[in-house]
């Protein structure tokens, strides 16, 4: 646990230190883009009675005239007709076909590595100009010169290269949304709608990251191509079928009105739920080095476990077990493996630091086993194991998909080898020839001993015994 929260905390710093170089240059160059649109806007206006207060003058002084009664000003109503502007007809397409075509780029910041893209975006869409009329109500007049294209997305600073938006063999001049502060994007002033046909808009942009499009159409079809071989579906869609290769991809959705909740022809400004509908990919970056270090740190536990357990069994039997503070520095040698290859794979990739940092660590490993727990010959054991272990780490990191797999069938590998290898072991051994033996006391040590003559004048000699002389009887 001490290694993978000492590890995580390095990686996450690193890490967030990329996310940021990445977000840096991604929003230089573009950032993630959505496309919500397009759409038609008609003004509307309407002429109504308007009621207003004027006080009425003295026609010498030009002040107010006060009321005899109260004392107050004296005002008069004057109505008159007046143009207000009422809520525009928002017109989404009939049909709305698009095609996107990307090219990726390896941007750097320090060392660090942004994928970028360009996108050349092909449209093609109508209107239904023969149902705008219904929408407006007698009172009110439809500015039908007045009617705009609007196209939405993330930035205009993303725009690049070509901008054309045509409409048969006519171009419509294309300009920014200064109207609109709340969103970003293009607007086209187009006159009557009743007199046009199918559009065309050809737009040329940068992005990074994510790219989505909004199913504005009664009828979307969206084809999307890219060199970009690790695309991330995401939205509110996924694509009707893909095709993804090492060369890159190509998806394409089919999307009918019934499926999204937005009406064809409003009153109401639906920009918002347009977009929260939007679908599209993510340029996802899978298993980098900072995912496989996380990996790593998750799967240290085991591995400085079947390491700790491989050095017990193959020392087990020597008169001097390795110290706890020679497991430690084994342990610790470990847990700097990770370090080690962070800082590698952020400068020369992933493949070359996992060498550099695997064959580093066995090296030292076997050679503290041979040096330091004075294992000789069997330290070759405890080095072909680390290869092994260090090998199928190196499978586990390159595949996030198996990694599950891979180290559990490990574990369980490992510990069978184990129970194998100590079957007739005697874990208490009497004799001193288990792994568990008992620790022998010292016996107490033993009384000097006197030289024999030391011990023949030491010997106390019998008292001399007297006889007693036996007493004679009185004479009567």
């Amino acid at each position: 646990m001490f290694r993978y929260f000492f590890v995580s905390e390095v990686v996450d710093q690193r890490r967030s230190y990329s996310r940021s170089a990445i977000s840096s240059v991604g929003d230089e160059w573009g950032g993630p883009q959505t496309f919500t649109g397009p759409r038609l806007v008609v003004p509307v206006k309407a002429t109504v009675p308007q009621t207003r207060r004027d006080p009425v003058l003295d026609p010498e002084t030009q002040l107010p005239l006060k009321d005899e009664k109260t004392g107050e000003d004296r005002y008069k109503l004057i109505t008159e007709m007046v143009t207000i502007d009422r809520a525009p007809i928002y017109v989404y397409p009939s049909g709305f076909d698009v095609e996107i075509d990307t090219k990726t780029q390896i941007r750097h910041r320090g060392i660090f590595q942004v994928p970028v893209y360009q996108g050349d975006m092909k449209m093609r869409f109508d209107f239904p100009a023969d149902q705008i009329e219904a929408e407006a109500d007698s009172e009110e007049d439809i500015q039908w010169d007045d009617a705009r294209i609007e196209l939405f997305l993330t930035s205009n600073k993303a725009l690049r290269g070509v901008a054309n938006l045509t409409e048969g063999a006519v171009t419509l001049p294309l300009e920014p949304t200064t109207y609109n502060r709340d969103n970003n994007g293009i607007v086209a002033q187009i006159g009557d709608p009743r007199k046009r046909g199918a559009y065309t808009l050809e737009l040329g942009f940068n992005g990074a990251s994510n790219l989505s499009i909004a199913p504005v159409g009664r009828d979307t079809s969206v084809v999307i191509r890219s060199d970009w071989a690790h695309p991330s579906f995401s939205g509110a869609f996924l694509p009707d079928h893909s095709d993804v290769s090492e060369k890159g991809f190509e998806a394409v959705w089919t999307i009918p009105h019934l499926a999204r909740n937005l009406p064809q022809i409003s009153r109401k400004n639906n920009s918002n739920g347009v977009s929260r509908v939007a679908f599209g990919l993510d340029f996802y970056q899978p298993n980098d080095f900072y995912q496989k270090a996380y990996r790593a740190g998750r799967y240290g536990i085991l591995f400085i476990a079947l390491t700790f357990l491989t050095i017990v069994l193959i020392e087990g039997r020597q008169e001097k077990p390795a110290h706890p503070v020679q497991y430690i520095l084994v342990g610790l040698a470990q847990t700097i493996f990770v370090l080690l290859m962070v800082a590698y794979a952020e400068q020369f990739g992933f493949g070359i630091a996992y060498a550099i940092s695997a064959g580093a660590t066995i090296a030292l490993l076997t050679l503290f086993g041979f040096a330091a727990l004075k294992l000789g010959k069997r330290a070759l054991v405890l080095g072909m194991m680390l290869v092994v272990l260090y090998a199928v780490l190196y499978l586990i990191l390159r595949s996030a998909d198996y990694a599950l797999l891979a180290g559990s069938t490990l574990a369980f590998f490992a510990l069978a080898v184990t129970m194998f290898a100590t079957r007739n072991e005697e874990w208490y051994a009497p004799d001193g020839g288990g792994l568990f033996r008992p620790i022998p006391r010292p016996a107490p040590p033993a009384e000097p001993q006197a030289s024999a003559s030391a011990s023949s004048d030491a010997t106390p000699k019998p008292k001399p015994t007297t006889r007693r002389k036996p007493k004679t009887a009185a004479p009567k």
